[in-house]
């Protein structure tokens, strides 16, 4: 080989290391930044389950709901001193967390465990200043009537030590009653008292827990048929023999007549005594001390949104139109002759839309929700890629807690699936329940609904538990359930038009919320005229439309969760839609908006957008 053939092999050699080497370099560059960020990322994903941990032992409740047996015999403090703990708790966990570990160094689901963690944080500081403006005790799922469904649904006995930790917490629910009571009471003081009606709301329900044996000599209450339950499926097992159980039946006896119901008398007692202090109209939180300034608080936190009440009450407005032009087309199509106010007329009165009023009638309504549910757990496959482990019950509300037209609502199950999700409806007044919206309401309080969202929060894996099992947002939970009524469509469902009429309803109801939650809270709309705006828009019956609105005198902003939520989803499915075009995975966003957990709207988005960024790539 000459001399120049050489020098020129080697130069054209060299001159192609020249355009390789920098690939090879950036692609080195690309590992060593890539190790660097799954290294942080795995070191702070073990710290966040440690600090979840840590948290959790804050809550014996949320560790029974959970589905573990630790703290079994214990009760949450409810105190503010207890709350002060665990705000500094957070606050000293937030500041290790920005000390030991760099945000730029972090994978992208990383960044938004970490934003996650802040947003948490920051819900918590902003409550702070309005702790006196809460009301703590009402008729709406009031903390009076938590305890004895905990106890009688969540708290499972399948040993002598689980029936004495039952027992325990007898007794220590009767200390955080009185916690409760002092709290509220405190509230008072500074001129925070709901409507009259939410003060005879606890006192008769209190008075429910506390009626019958072993209290007095009437049928076996609620509470107390669950305590016999327990102890026979003890002795039915031969965990223990029947001479033990008599013993413990005894102190179980003595936990409730001595320990519990003195706290519940002490509840009827000065809700009774303090009756004459509250207004008999009802009022919204704006009339309050720092009124105005909470409500806007609450917006915030139940939307997790900067919109104004203005902005809400307008978009509920626009909403309640939009929705009647379907209503219009569906009682055409079934030839109703009348306007859309007689149509609701009819669907409130005539008896082919009602079960019986009786017993069977409310299993009737059980037994047609659990056949819904059956088929829609056929299609869920098509639409979910991740699918819940927990399975599904349904049932009718304990009738301590059962009131006439209240909403039916949903309760978590366990992340290992051993303790069902169940939905529960309030089934006293069959007249309030009707048919055309049974389809729909099962639904939403169960598959692809609640059940779906907060079982697989709950199964996840591949996030921090903080996230998976850590809270619950109501713009994302209830925004999902509104939205899986909508999606329950395109899935096969409400083939009747009534059915379909009455996912309509439901809907509807969700937008005449922003509309009426803000009338009563900025606008100073009575009770009689939200009634009747709520009327003039939806055949819900009467009883169901007067429950509604005292819900939400007593919960402000948490009705504006739902609509707000559903059509931030639907506004990120349309945009994923339009980018994706035939690449949308209707099976992919499902997962993807499910499978972070609970997450504020901003956040949502921001996942998305990951996602369909992911799609994107070749």
């Amino acid at each position: 080989m000459t001399k120049f053939l050489k020098l020129l092999i080697t130069s054209t050699t060299l001159a192609g290391f020249a355009v390789v080497a920098p690939a090879i370099h950036a692609q080195v560059q690309d590992a060593v930044v890539a190790n660097v960020m799954e290294s942080e990322t795995e070191r702070l994903n073990i710290w966040f389950d440690n600090k979840f941990e840590e948290q959790l032992a804050f809550s014996p409740i949320r560790q029974t709901l959970l589905g573990r047996r630790t703290a079994y015999d214990q009760i949450d403090d409810f105190s503010l001193e207890a709350a002060d703990r665990q705000l500094a708790w957070m606050r000293n966990a937030t500041a290790e967390m920005k000390r030991d570990f760099d945000y730029e160094k972090l994978m992208p689901d990383a960044k938004i465990s970490w934003d996650m963690w802040l947003f948490r944080l920051g819900q918590f500081e902003a409550g702070v200043p309005f702790r006196q403006n809460d009301y703590i005790l009402h008729q709406f799922n009031g903390q009076q009537s938590f305890f004895p469904t905990f106890l009688i649904n969540q708290h499972r006995v399948a040993s002598e030590s689980d029936m004495l930790a039952f027992i325990e917490r007898l007794k220590g629910s009767a200390r955080a009653l009185d916690q409760l009571l002092a709290r509220a009471q405190a509230n008072a003081k500074s001129e925070t008292r709901p409507p009259r009606f939410a003060y005879e709301g606890v006192i008769e329900q209190s008075q429910k827990i506390t009626i019958g044996a072993p209290f007095d000599d009437g049928k076996p209450s609620a509470i107390w048929e669950a305590t016999e339950d327990k102890l026979a499926a003890l002795v039915k097992a031969d965990t223990i023999s029947q001479a033990r159980a008599d013993e413990l039946k005894e102190q179980a006896r003595l936990a409730l007549t001595e320990t519990l119901k003195p706290s519940y008398d002490r509840i009827i007692a000065w809700f009774k005594q303090d009756l004459p202090n509250t207004k008999a109209a009802s009022f919204g939180v704006s009339e309050l001390p720092n009124g105005e300034a909470f409500y806007n608080y609450r917006l915030a936190n139940q939307t997790t949104t900067a919109l104004t009440s203005e902005e809400i009450h307008n978009i509920g407005l626009s909403e309640v139109t939009r929705i009647r032009t379907e209503m219009e087309a569906i009682k055409d199509k079934v030839n109703f002759k009348g306007d859309l106010q007689s149509f609701f007329t009819f669907l409130r009165e005539d008896d082919q839309f009602y079960f019986s009023e009786d017993d069977k009638g409310a299993q009737d309504y059980i037994d047609t929700a659990e056949k819904h549910l059956a088929f829609i757990k056929t299609r869920l496959p098509d639409f979910f890629g991740t699918l819940p482990k927990a399975d599904l019950v349904v049932k009718r509300v304990e009738p301590f807690r059962e009131q006439d037209g209240a909403a039916q609502h949903y309760r978590s199950g366990t992340p290992d699936g051993s303790r069902p999700g169940t939905y529960y409806a309030h089934l006293s007044d069959m007249r309030a329940m009707p048919i055309h919206s049974l389809e729909v309401i099962a639904y939403h309080e169960g598959n692809p609904g609640h059940h779906m969202q907060s079982s697989i929060a709950q199964e996840l894996t591949g996030i921090p538990k903080f996230r998976a099992q850590g809270g619950y947002i109501p713009a994302f939970g209830e925004g999902w359930a509104l939205y899986s009524e909508l999606l329950s469509k395109e899935m096969g469902a409400y083939e009747d038009p009534y059915s379909d009429f009455g996912r309509l309803t439901t809907e509807i109801w969700r937008a005449i919320r922003l509309v009426v939650d803000t009338g009563l809270h900025t606008k100073g709309w009575s009770e009689e005229k939200a009634v009747a705006y709520f009327l003039a828009n939806s055949p819900i019956p009467e009883t169901a439309v007067r429950s509604e609105v005292r819900r939400y005198l007593v919960m402000p902003g948490q009705a504006t969760s739902y609509k707000i939520g559903m059509l931030k989803i639907q506004e990120l499915r349309t945009k994923a839609e339009k980018e994706l075009g035939d690449d949308f995975d209707i099976r992919g966003f499902h997962d993807t908006v499910l499978g972070g957990g609970s997450v504020p709207l901003s956040i949502l988005e921001t996942m998305v957008d990951q996602w369909v960024t992911k799609m994107k790539a070749p």
